[in-house]
């Protein structure tokens, strides 16, 4: 079934040109931030630069670029009060503690972009089958606050938006980020439309864990043997079952980099090879089923920032690696 996606002119012309894999990238998807700030604000430009640098993407032929997230849209998960508060700079010193940032017009204004090129990436899916953004995956953030580098939760805007314009029916939110979506989980806890599944490290933020449709808890240590078995393990109602018993029309994939054993907030020990096969298994789990998907970036943190940007190329080179053998 094909969805009619609104653009604008520009992407228009840029959806017409399109030959590949989509990918969703805007320069504003970074702004600045204090010198020696924790989060890699610029990973997302390098993640752009590795997928062309590297003869993964030709951006002339592949590349979208999104509009900004509107007032209405970002409310639809949201509270009116929060989002005035956020995109017009009234939030308060210790809410701002909260998310790790402070607040700026450039900040308002990359989370914006960065909740439309989801949204634009599950947009395009619909139609083509796979999109990915160089960004998003901001699962932290809960209706009232943000929290953990999340400011507006681009995952639940997105799939709250499609359902409400009824271009789906229901949607299957997958995170495997190191550490659990409960912003997203606390957004859709009464919601039948939307099936939350979290992979995650139990041990890790947040402390304070909300419950997801399904929950998978790993251990400090774990690597890729055990990331694997877990995910695959069909039997304990894991990705296999929920595909096919919840059916969703949409996937939102969190293909969060932190579980890898270099992420100095991650705990984990997964490979860059292992992160490719779980990247490629998910991916090919559902769109063997004929379903679309929307990949996002998620959590990464690594103080060599090619590196850490490079290893988030690896879910836009297992889409390329699977979009090219379905010839989608």
């Amino acid at each position: 079934m094909k969805h009619t996606v609104q653009l604008t002119e520009t992407q228009e012309q840029q959806l017409k040109r399109l030959h590949g894999l989509p990918i969703i990238h805007h320069k504003g998807y970074v702004c600045p931030l204090p010198p020696e700030h924790r989060f890699p604000m610029q990973k997302f430009h390098r993640v752009l630069h590795f997928l062309e640098n590297d003869g993964i993407i030709d951006s002339k032929k592949q590349v979208v670029e999104p509009q900004q997230i509107s007032t209405i849209n970002a409310q639809s998960v949201h509270t009116a009060e929060y989002v005035d508060k956020f995109f017009n700079g009234k939030t308060t010193g210790e809410e701002q503690r909260v998310t790790g940032f402070e607040w700026t017009p450039g900040l308002a204004s990359r989370v914006r972009y960065e909740t439309g090129g989801t949204l634009l990436a599950a947009e395009i899916a619909l139609e083509r089958g796979i999109a990915c953004s160089t960004a998003g995956g901001t699962h932290h953030a809960f209706p009232d606050h943000g929290a953990g580098f999340c400011l507006i939760n681009d995952l639940a805007v997105t799939a709250q938006k499609l359902l409400d314009s009824k271009k789906i029916s229901r949607v299957l939110i997958v995170d495997l980020d190191v550490h659990q979506g409960d912003g997203t989980a606390y957004i859709f806890q009464n919601n039948d439309s939307v099936y939350t599944f979290s992979m995650h490290c139990q041990q890790n933020f947040p402390f304070r864990k909300q419950q997801s449709d399904l929950d998978v808890n790993l251990s400090k240590g774990d690597g890729d043997h055990e990331f694997m078995r877990l995910l695959q393990a069909s039997l304990h109602e894991h990705l296999p079952f929920v595909l096919k018993s919840f059916q969703p029309d949409l996937v939102l994939y969190d293909a969060g980099v932190d579980p890898h054993e270099a992420d100095s907030l991650g705990y984990l020990r997964m490979t860059d090879l292992g992160l490719m096969k779980r990247d490629c298994y998910v991916l090919e789990q559902i769109l063997r089923c004929g379903i679309p998907c929307a990949t996002v970036i998620g959590g990464g943190y690594d103080k060599i920032l090619d590196e850490l940007a490079r290893r988030h190329t690896i879910i836009h080179r297992a889409a390329t690696k699977v979009f090219k053998a379905r010839r989608l």
